[in-house]
């Protein structure tokens, strides 16, 4: 692939590297330089730099002791006598691919096919390979310009974004029927409001029970409350936050989302116009990218080489190889159309957050919207299975795409410190963890520490891609109900809902020894969980936000042998 420079009409998102003289061409890649990845957790997990942080960035202290006192001066695998045996815990990681301690494996067990961590980063020791690998191939291979030009990032010169990578990146689903769109869909293209029309109240069978009536007349009395506040002129978001999100009519999430993360204005006047002209931002802004338009759409016809669009190969590479990855159990999302739609999402976010540009773990979070905005426009309400999303009218998927964009930028707004350099919002969260958990429930915490185990080595995911990868899309969208309607959920009630997701195991947890405690947390029983034990989680979550909540002096403290056992008087 051959590099160029930009032209006096690419976007404006981003500004080719000056260069002077034409990159040096090296023998092989410098092993520090992970390509296709800003940041990412690998570097947080040298235990020799736990807990090392900017001078600017202040976090909470430890409880008793310093961090770095805690930190075990070699790996906790290797550590002692009482560690677990190593190579069965080694064989653990490979299978779920986490390389906790890829250094001190590398010579002892064959890892050639471990492709990634669990992030998708290549792990440790196999960029190592790769590098060794590199370094012994011929220099024709160097001069195709994938090692060239040291740290510079690359741009592509191709107008077809399809041809540029492998012909098995898509893989080819099942053919199916597909879903019912509704017939009103145009009207809901231009105001989400007129869902509201299609709420039904669910009948009362004859024959049901005593029980059945009360839920029934409950969900009634919820959709009757959400249809008032949403029809209203200006909608009082106050309220809309203070209704019980058991339960939210499907037809009103996409609305109610939209409007919390003050996408859309609470005003109805100003709805439709806003609506139009974000959605027709974010498709000038794809046309910018990727030239011509954007991706070509399946079946058609190749744009001709040669333009210069200058496309980032840097980002783009990685999140072509993220994308595909993204819930592959869930048939939606192996259609070409999805990971399309997702692609240009998470590639126009990233030129245009440099700060940051594309982290992974970031294509996790776009799917809760892309979900629930598609289902809007869908009669069934399981659009997970079923659907060929290509199959949909183009002002529908261009709809989706673009609130979904908009809607990830604001929660991304409210945690941009979790994927700057070092990523110091995450490295907070997993220390006031480590500190709330010891107020919760002392003696989990007393055990985790005399086993060694360090909260980033479990914690660090349950932050960046916000337990979405211990818990199933449809239970994360009701866990984000609450989020949405929380003033700082993201930020903040994410927090207590991570110690008591922790808290939950705690029996089981105490009886471990490290190797147990490792193997459990990276595989939990969550799998047939249901709305209803998310609202548990969450209600437990409220106790500790309540308990807790601007309270860091209690936070610090050695105390709290009784304080989950206090908790317990509270009626969830």
């Amino acid at each position: 692939m051959v590099q160029v420079e930009r032209s006096d009409s690419a976007s404006p998102f981003w500004k080719a590297p000056q260069r002077d003289t034409p990159p040096l061409k090296t023998p092989a890649r410098d092993s520090s330089l992970v390509v296709g990845a800003a940041y990412s957790h690998a570097d947080i997990l040298k235990f020799d730099s736990l807990w090392v942080f900017p001078q600017d960035i202040s976090i909470t202290p430890p409880s008793a002791t310093s961090a770095l006192e805690r930190v075990p001066t070699q790996s906790p695998i290797t550590r002692t006598s009482k560690s677990p045996p190593f190579k069965q815990y080694m064989n653990f990681l490979s299978s779920t691919n986490d390389d906790w301690t890829a250094d001190e494996a590398e010579d002892m067990y064959d890892y050639e096919s471990d492709d990634g961590d669990d992030f998708g980063l290549p792990s440790l020791s196999n960029m190592k390979r790769r590098t060794r690998k590199k370094a012994e191939q011929s220099r024709a291979h160097l001069d195709d310009g994938l090692n060239g030009g040291g740290r510079e990032r690359r741009y592509s010169n191709s107008e077809d974004i399809a041809i540029e990578r492998p012909a098995a990146s898509y893989p080819m689903p099942k053919k199916s029927e597909g879903k019912i769109l509704r017939p009103q869909y145009k009207e809901i293209l231009r105001d989400p409001a007129n869902a509201l029309h299609l709420i039904n109240h669910p009948s009362i069978p004859a024959n049901a029970t005593p029980k059945e009536v009360d839920a029934m007349n409950s969900r009634i009395t919820r959709i009757n409350k959400f249809k008032k506040l949403l029809q209203a002129s200006t909608i009082p978001l106050p309220d809309l936050r203070s209704l019980a999100w058991s339960g939210v009519p499907e037809e009103v999430r996409a609305m109610t989302w939209q409007l919390l993360l003050s996408y859309l204005p609470t005003s109805s006047e100003r709805r439709v116009a806003t609506l139009e002209r974000k959605r027709k931002e974010y498709l000038d802004g794809v046309r910018q990218a990727f030239g011509g338009g954007g991706q070509p759409a399946p079946g058609s016809s190749a744009p001709p080489r040669g333009t210069n669009r200058g496309l980032d190969e840097a980002i783009w590479h990685q999140i072509s190889i993220d994308v595909p990855r993204t819930n592959p159990h869930i048939e939606l999302y192996s259609y070409e159309a999805t990971q399309r739609s997702l692609e240009r999402i998470l590639y126009v976010w990233a030129v245009r957050h440099p700060a940051s540009g594309y982290v992974q773990g970031i294509n996790d979070l776009v799917t809760p919207f892309w979900q629930v905005f598609l289902g809007t426009y869908i009669t069934d309400p399981d659009i997970e299975s079923g659907m060929d999303p290509g199959q949909l009218p183009k002002a529908v998927l261009d709809a989706v795409e673009a609130d979904s964009f908009w809607c990830l930028t604001k929660l991304l707004d409210g945690i941009q410190d979790h994927y700057i350099v070092a990523q110091p919002g995450i490295q907070r969260q997993v220390s006031a963890l480590r500190d709330l958990t010891a107020r919760i429930d002392a003696g989990l915490a007393k055990h985790l520490e005399k086993e060694q185990v360090e909260f980033i080595q479990f914690s660090f995911r349950w932050m960046n891609c916000l337990l979405m990868r211990e818990i199933s899309v449809k239970n994360t969208i009701r866990m984000w109900d609450t989020y949405m309607a929380e003033e700082q959920g993201f930020s903040e009630f994410h927090l207590y809902v991570c110690a008591a997701f922790l808290v939950k195991w705690s029996d089981k947890l105490v009886k471990m020894d490290f190797q147990e405690i490792m193997m459990f947390l990276q595989s939990l029983p969550t799998g047939d969980w249901t709305e209803k034990d998310i609202e548990l989680l969450l209600s437990e979550a409220y106790i500790w936000q309540s308990l807790f909540k601007g309270s860091s002096a209690h936070l610090k403290g050695q105390g709290g042998e009784g304080s989950r056992s206090a908790s317990m008087n509270f009626t969830l």
